[in-house]
């Protein structure tokens, strides 16, 4: 099919240009040059091109990265979600990536990930890409699987329970840039061991940080591990608050959070088949569980405590220190699914591991450890307390509201038609697994007592 044209019905809210060192960006475009706002790291770009140097894997970590660059460089309106976006990418085989069913699949992804309207470009590269030096990377044989790997707490039970099924089969995809090795110079010895490139903003910073993009980056490099692997399936670990929450109770004017969830993913089946000539499945293990039953099923099959050692805040340091040393911040939806999830799992962790210790205070202010510097209890940490609770409370509340049942009807429908499942069934499903949040967090709540700041936000008036 002929390559599709260079033109958009409107002047985009934001263009940006991804250039080589020496090429002038477009006239009105934004620049983004490769080696500075977006670096690749020789030594972990290696551990994804173990068996042969493919240039279109490099291009398409490199279309990840551009993505990303352009979603967090325009904000988003108070009013309005969505945005127009274009970028022009410069890469090995132009005519490859411009080929319609390519350029369509990868534009209906990100649509429907992101809520904006994308224009991708592609043009064929000044220079291309020197091969890389062939890693020795024991990779072995038959590998059936592959799961996305991070420090956080479903991350860990589902790679341990996967592992225990799957043994040798499957094999872990670093998302981050730690090195799972520990040193750089050990990378070369494990596959896929940190994402291998990093984005730096431009002059003016980044100013968006609702990242949808994020949910495309992890899950195309997870599809580029499985797809040199050889592997036919992805592991999701997100259990199903995680997966299908983010996308049943929306924030005010934001668009549905779809990063976890199967309708994304099957539409990132669609855009790899039509790039890699591969088809890889997107398989959800745990969606029908909440994370308390994932994590209890793995402290009780896997006999494995490191749980302990997992981070769910969303938090940056520089807000969450206490005594110079980074805690989880205790109050966003992260963690208070974490706390609620151990809660019910009927486990125990120490509370020093929150900047937030005590979720029975009175006061939000009272529940912060008391070395942490209260000119730091801003009204942005308030706000983000307020809205973890109350994700969890509209969660739980799903199927008591008469107002929710069309929603969750086409919720049911949708997942039935993604996951080959009868209707019926999708829907008997789904209303088990809100029927158990609805449980767990009502037992969390009851054992911070009523007079807890954080029972007042979920119960008390509007």
């Amino acid at each position: 099919m002929a390559p599709l044209k260079e033109i958009s019905k409107s002047p985009p809210a934001l263009a940006v240009d991804v250039v080589e060192s020496d090429v002038s960006r477009r006239k009105g475009w934004m620049r983004c040059q490769l080696g500075r706002n977006i670096a690749f790291n020789t030594s972990r770009l290696e551990t994804y091109c173990f068996a042969s140097w493919e240039p279109v894997v490099y291009d398409a970590l490199l279309v990840a990265a551009a993505v990303e660059f352009a979603d967090r460089s325009r904000r988003r309106r108070a009013l309005f979600w969505g945005r127009d976006l274009a970028i022009r990418i410069p890469v090995h085989d132009a005519a490859r990536w411009n080929a319609r069913p390519v350029a369509e699949a990868l534009r209906e992804t990100l649509s429907f990930l992101t809520g904006d309207r994308w224009d991708i470009f592609f043009r064929e590269r000044r220079r291309p890409v020197t091969a890389l030096r062939q890693a020795s990377i024991p990779l072995p044989a038959g590998v059936n699987a592959v799961i996305p790997f991070s420090d956080g707490l479903d991350s860990r039970a589902v790679a341990g329970l996967m592992a225990r099924d799957l043994g040798d089969s499957l094999i872990r995809v670093r998302l981050g840039m730690k090195q799972r090795a520990g040193k750089d110079g050990d990378a070369g010895r494990h596959p896929f061991t940190a994402v291998p490139y990093k984005v730096v903003a431009g002059s003016d910073g980044f100013v968006e940080s609702s990242a949808r993009s994020r949910g495309f980056k992890f899950a195309l490099i997870s599809g580029l591990a499985a797809y040199l692997a050889n592997a036919g399936d992805v592991i999701v670990p997100e259990s199903g608050q995680g997966a299908l929450g983010p996308a049943l109770v929306t924030v005010g004017q934001a668009y549905e959070d779809y990063r976890s969830h199967p309708l994304f993913t099957g539409r990132m089946e669609r855009f790899l088949l039509a790039l890699l000539g591969h088809r890889v499945h997107f398989r959800f293990p745990r969606l029908w569980h909440t994370k308390a039953e994932t994590l209890k099923a793995f402290v009780a099959e896997c006999q494995d405590g490191s749980w302990r050692d997992t981070w769910s805040c969303w938090q940056q340091s520089r807000q969450v220190s206490v005594a110079h040393k980074k805690r989880q911040c205790g109050i966003c939806a992260a963690c208070m699914l974490r706390r609620m999830s151990i809660h019910a799992a009927g486990l125990i962790e120490s509370q020093n591991i929150y900047v937030w210790e005590d979720l029975t205070a009175r006061t939000f202010a009272a529940g912060a450890a008391s070395a942490f510097r209260r000119s730091k209890i801003t009204r942005k940490l308030h706000e983000y307390g307020i809205a973890g609770a109350l994700h969890m409370d509209h969660l739980a509340a799903l199927r008591r509201s008469a107002a929710n049942a069309s929603m969750l009807h086409r919720t049911a429908f949708q997942l039935s038609r993604s996951l080959g499942l009868s209707e019926v069934d999708a829907r008997a499903r789904l209303d088990r697994l809100l029927t158990q949040h609805e449980h767990e967090w009502g037992n969390f709540l009851a054992s911070l007592g009523p007079s807890s700041f954080v029972a007042n936000w979920a119960i008390g008036e509007p």
